[in-house]
């Protein structure tokens, strides 16, 4: 082949090459460990507080902490915010880590009016809720395009819809909206956490009124919104009988369900999502509310078998 035909094959080649260095990239640990993901600052530092014999590895910018707590083999990952931070970092721990299981350990707001700030909830399913249709308005109301099917009551204009997951090529992509966690790990939660004592105070003097209690079961949600809407709010709670709500939660439910990965999400009651009587209370009491997920996770991991 003329050398000047040949050179920009081999260009094209060395292009191809820093994508295939990070396809081959190799696994980090190749222990066995629980993947436990924060989202954010207040609940990573509550996990580093509590990790022994730490080690930082960074990858791709993301930070994870391989140690030791309760007497298990863990990796601290932190997602970053919102939903696609979440699952980017689930493939990435997936790949790099040799995993049992992914939890998630956070704080999230309460949609269920019965539940206050500082409760502990362990939800055995996850939803995408902004996965949606923003329908036209027309002269007789919000009318959806003729192809598509309305699966819950809309809140105006948003129709909430599940997210197609895609199969092999033989197969058609299925939707689906709840993403169930893994019923062996829930049943751990269940039987580690009936006697967990959780914060109540920030100091010796502001203590909440309730004090808060772990719950587990039923259904969460998680889109890309800080909610802070009474409002809304109760409509995710009339709609989709959810506890919670939070930006993270759903989306790791949906890469680990593609992975076969075990996963389980503890998620701690900072604020009301706009449901109560002031100002959004998630400064207030986002360490309170940190402090209290890994308290009732140290549970769960205490319990878990080897």
């Amino acid at each position: 082949m003329p050398a000047k035909r040949l050179l920009p094959l081999i260009l094209c080649l060395l292009a191809l090459v820093p994508a295939i260095a990070r396809a081959a990239s190799p696994t980090i640990d190749a222990t066995p460990r629980v993947a436990v993901f924060s989202a954010y600052k207040p609940e990573w530092e509550a996990l580093l507080a509590v990790v022994d014999k730490p080690v930082p590895h960074t990858e791709n910018g993301i930070n994870f902490v391989t140690g030791r707590l309760e007497g298990r083999d863990v990796v601290l990952v932190l997602t970053g915010i919102s939903m696609v931070n979440a699952a980017m970092t689930a493939q990435m721990a997936i790949d790099r880590f040799n995993l049992r299981a992914i939890v998630f350990s956070g704080v999230a707001g309460g949609v269920d009016p019965s539940l206050n700030i500082g409760d502990v909830v362990v939800a055995d399913r996850w939803g995408e809720y902004l996965e949606s249709i923003f329908a036209r308005k027309t002269p007789q109301g919000y009318r959806l395009p003729k192809w598509a099917k309305q699966e819950f009551p809309n809140y105006g204009m948003i129709f909430p819809r599940g997210v197609e997951i895609a199969r092999d090529a033989k197969g058609d992509a299925v939707r689906q909206f709840w993403f169930p966690v893994d019923a062996r790990l829930l049943d751990v939660a269940r039987a580690a956490t009936q006697h967990v004592a959780l914060k109540r105070c920030l100091t010796g003097k502001v203590c909440l009124v309730h004090a808060p209690k772990v719950v587990i079961g039923g259904n969460g949600v998680s889109g890309m919104a800080f909610v802070d809407n009474a409002a809304f709010r109760s409509y995710a709670f009339d709609t989709f009988k959810a506890r919670v709500l939070d930006m993270e939660s759903a989306a790791v439910a949906q890469v680990a369900k593609k992975n076969g990965m075990p996963y389980l999400a503890f998620r701690s009651l900072s604020d009301l999502a706009g449901g109560g009587p002031g100002e959004n209370e998630e400064e207030t009491f986002e360490k309170l509310a940190a402090d209290n997920s890994v308290t009732v996770l140290r549970a769960f991991l205490k319990a878990l078998p080897e």
